[in-house]
């Protein structure tokens, strides 16, 4: 089984250089295009990473938007299945939301709170809060999945935001790699870009491997990191000048495409308007 941890895309506040952390930022124009060259990039790699079959997400708009165009990129073959059956479900969880930086949410990187002089950080949530809102969702979302695909060569992806995806990242890593963390100093790593994908496989251990090794993986089993911040779906993008590619994804907005649809195409869906 493919696990995908994903960042989302662009949003509001990246541009504008803000703590985001719970604040519901929305998608840029530029994002949104990010989202869907993911979705398109995930979609070709299928005969690599199998089928998707679950997507968790964060409840914040700029993930689940994101998460939601992976979804619809998604192609499905099942035979005998109606659309509705086939649907990609996209799961929003508030375990999976980001840091909340407290005082210092909507302000710019580097400004100091009033209510801190000293930390700029002082009231924000700990690390500790956020390991178990990570835990709650490996328990109770993440594993009972894992269980039931981890012999199938299918993906399930998450979506999410970058300090989040670091606790789970390293949670992860403590619950089914052999490799130890006592090496790893701080809490940084792994990093994510925008739609930044790092992709692992977890399987259960070779018959070759040791008791030991086995006895380090939780029920048997191992993950193995085989990408990081992947961004190859991003080469060729450019954001667009006048600062529209920075602006607020408007979804009433018209796409480029809709430029370039047929005359005859356009006065059917006129029609189908109608």
């Amino acid at each position: 089984m493919y696990l995908l941890l994903i960042r989302h895309g662009e949003s509001v506040d990246n541009v504008a250089g803000l703590f985001a952390g719970s604040r519901d930022s929305s998608l840029t124009n530029h994002g949104v295009l990010q989202a869907r060259r993911l979705g398109a990039h995930l979609a070709k790699r299928r005969d690599v990473i199998g089928p998707i079959k679950q997507i968790f997400t964060s409840n914040l708009q700029r993930a689940y938007h994101t998460a939601e165009a992976v979804a619809h990129a998604q192609p499905f073959t099942d035979a005998g299945m109606t659309e509705a059956q086939t649907h990609l479900e996209v799961v929003r969880l508030p375990e999976l939301q980001e840091k909340n930086f407290g005082s210092s949410e909507g302000k710019k990187f580097g400004a100091r709170t009033a209510a801190s002089q000293g930390d700029a950080h002082s009231d924000s949530e700990t690390r500790d809060s956020m390991k178990t809102r990570v835990d709650r969702f490996l328990d109770l979302y993440l594993a009972p999945v894992i269980d039931e695909y981890v012999t199938e060569d299918v993906a399930v992806v998450i979506i999410a935001h970058g300090i989040i995806l670091g606790i789970l990242f390293r949670e992860l890593l403590s619950r089914y790699s052999t490799k130890q963390l006592d090496s790893v100093h701080g809490d940084t790593i792994a990093a994510w870009s925008n739609t930044g994908v790092l992709q692992a496989k977890i399987e259960p251990p070779s018959a070759e491997a040791t008791s030991l090794e086995q006895s380090r993986h939780r029920d048997g089993l191992k993950l193995t990191v085989q990408l990081t911040n992947n961004v190859d779906h991003l080469q060729g993008l450019r954001k667009t000048r006048g600062g529209i590619g920075s602006a607020n994804f408007d979804s009433r907005q018209r796409t480029m495409d809709s430029f370039f649809i047929p005359a005859s195409k356009k006065r059917k869906l006129d029609d189908d308007k109608n």
